[in-house]
C-alpha cells in the first residue's frame, strides 16, 4: 500500500521545495548517521526488510516522516499512513480490521502514525493488543518526549530512536542539493554565496525543512535579470529576521528550559541564568509561572544564606502581577541576577527532606505530653501540657524542654551552612545546643 498518493489535480512543481526534495532512498537521506549510517543496526533493519515496532523521537524537520517514506518503499509489508491529528477510534479501529484481515493471509502490515503524541490514552490503548500480537508493526513519531507522551504499556513494544537536529554542514548539503536538483532549483539560473547559504543553515538550527523554505523564499523573492536570479544579502537578511523559538509550555523543553534556569542560578551564572529567562519569555512563557519557580529556588538554593533572597523573589512576583509582559522582564532579570549572585545554601531543602523521611516513617508518633494543651480539666488530668515552661519568662529565654518525640530525640534536621548570613545563623544555633547540653539534667 502506497503511503500516499497523488491526486490528478496535484502537480509536483506546486509542491513546497521540501515535499518535492523529500528522498526516496536511504543513501540520498541526510543526517543521523548515528542511526543509520553503515553498518548501524537500524540501517540493516531497514535494509533487511525486519523492522519491528518503533518511535522516531526528535525535533521538527530532522527527517521522521522521511525516514518513514523510505521505509515504505523498502518494505513488502501493506505500510498504511494514519495521521494522529485527524484520526480517531473510528478511524483506528477501521485500520486494525484491516490489518487483522492481512495477518490471516499472512501479510504483515506496518502502521505509520505521525505525531503520535496527540493521540490519548484511550486511543493508544486501541493499538495495544494488535502490537502484542503482530497483526501490525507500528512506526510512530514524535516531537515530544516518549516517556511522557506514551503509554508506558504501548512504549515497552517499542523501540525508541533518537533523532537529532541536523548539522550545519548537512544543511548545507541539502541547500546545495536543492540548487542542482531538477525537482529543486536545477532548471534555474540561481546566483547565490556560498555563505549565503551557510547563514540560511545557521537560522535553521537543525531544522531541514525550516532550511528548503527559507532557501525556496529568497529564490522566489530574489532579482530576476534576463535568465538569472540573483540572491541578495538584503533579501535574505528580511527572511531571516526573526526565528520562531521552538517552545511547547506543556512539552519537555518547557521543563528542559526552567530546569537550565535554576542550574545556572545555582551555579553562580547570572549571563546563562538570564539568557534562559529570555529564552523562556519570548517563547511566550507565562511570566508569574518563572516568578513562582524563582520563588522556590530563593528558599530552596539560597535561604538563610541570604534572607532578603525571598523578599525579592516575592517581589518580583508581584511587579509581574501589576505589570504583566513586557514591563515584569525587568523585574524578573533583577531577581534571576540577583539570586545568581546570592550566596548559596539549600540547608532549609535538605532539612525538610529529612525530617519528612522521619515524619512519613513514624505518621503514628504521638505528640509528647508536655507540648500538648490542655484545653479542658480532663486533658489536664491525664498530664497534658504537664511540665512545660514558657521560654519567654526563662532568664535566658531557653528551656531544656523536650520538643521531638522520644524515638526521634536528638535527631538534626537543620544543618546551617557557612554561606553568607548563614553563618551568623550556625554560630547561634551552636550556642543554643551548648546552652540545652550545659542544663541538660536541670
Amino acid at each position: 500500500m502506497e503511503m500516499e498518493q497523488m491526486t490528478l489535480f496535484e502537480r509536483e512543481d506546486t509542491m513546497p521545495l521540501a515535499a518535492r526534495l523529500r528522498p526516496q532512498t536511504l543513501d540520498a537521506f541526510v543526517g543521523q548517521d548515528h542511526l543509520l549510517g553503515k553498518g548501524k543496526v537500524l540501517r540493516r533493519l531497514i535494509e533487511s526488510d525486519h523492522i519491528s515496532s518503533m518511535i522516531f523521537w526528535g525535533p521538527p524537520g530532522v527527517g521522521k516522516t522521511t525516514l518513514a517514506r523510505v521505509i515504505a518503499n523498502r518494505t513488502n509489508a501493506a505500510f498504511i499512513n494514519f495521521s494522529a491529528v485527524t484520526s480517531g477510534i473510528k478511524e483506528i479501529r477501521t485500520v486494525m480490521q484491516k490489518a487483522e484481515e492481512n495477518r490471516r493471509y499472512g501479510e504483515k502490515t506496518i502502521l505509520f502514525v505521525d505525531e503520535i503524541h496527540r493521540f490519548n490514552k484511550a486511543q493508544q490503548d486501541a493499538f495495544l493488543p494488535f502490537v502484542e500480537k503482530g497483526s501490525i508493526i507500528l512506526i510512530g513519531a514524535t516531537t515530544e518526549n516518549p516517556s511522557f507522551e506514551i503509554n508506558s504499556a504501548l512504549l515497552s513494544r517499542c523501540k525508541v530512536f533518537v533523532m537529532q537536529g541536523l548539522g550545519r554542514e548537512d544543511l548545507v548539503t541539502l541547500l546545495s542539493r536543492a540548487l542542482s536538483d531538477p525537482k529543486g532549483f536545477g532548471r534555474q539560473n540561481v546566483a547565490i554565496p556560498s555563505d549565503m547559504l551557510e547563514m540560511i543553515a545557521e537560522f535553521a538550527n537543525g531544522d531541514a525543512r525550516t532550511a528548503l523554505s527559507t532557501l525556496e523564499m529568497v529564490v522566489l523573492n530574489g532579482e530576476l535579470d534576463a535568465d538569472k536570479i540573483t540572491v541578495t544579502k538584503e533579501t535574505l537578511e528580511q527572511c531571516i529576521a526573526k526565528r520562531s523559538l521552538l517552545y511547547d509550555k506543556k512539552g519537555e523543553e518547557h521543563y528542559n528550559l526552567i530546569s537550565a534556569l535554576h542550574k545556572s542560578m545555582r551555579n553562580s551564572d547570572p549571563d546563562a541564568a538570564v539568557y534562559w529567562l529570555a529564552r523562556m519569555l519570548e517563547a511566550g512563557e507565562d511570566p508569574l509561572y518563572v516568578a513562582r519557580r524563582v520563588i522556590r529556588f530563593a528558599s530552596e538554593d539560597v535561604g538563610l544564606a541570604d534572607p532578603r533572597a525571598l523578599e525579592t523573589a516575592v517581589a518580583a512576583y508581584q511587579a509581574c502581577h501589576f505589570l504583566g509582559m513586557p514591563e515584569c522582564t525587568v523585574h524578573l532579570t533583577q531577581a534571576v541576577v540577583y539570586l545568581s549572585l546570592a550566596p548559596k545554601s539549600n540547608a532549609l531543602y535538605t532539612a525538610y527532606e529529612s525530617a519528612k523521611k522521619d515524619a512519613l516513617s513514624q505518621l503514628a508518633e504521638p505528640v509528647p505530653l508536655i507540648l500538648r494543651n490542655a484545653v479542658t480539666d480532663l486533658m489536664g488530668t491525664w498530664g497534658y501540657g504537664k511540665g512545660y515552661r514558657y521560654a519567654h519568662d526563662a532568664k535566658d529565654r531557653l528551656t531544656n524542654m523536650q520538643c521531638l518525640p522520644t524515638s526521634l530525640a536528638g535527631r538534626e534536621y537543620y544543618r546551617p551552612t557557612d554561606q553568607g548570613a548563614e553563618e551568623r545563623y550556625r554560630a547561634r544555633l551552636e550556642k543554643i545546643k551548648e546552652w540545652k547540653s550545659l542544663h541538660a539534667s536541670s
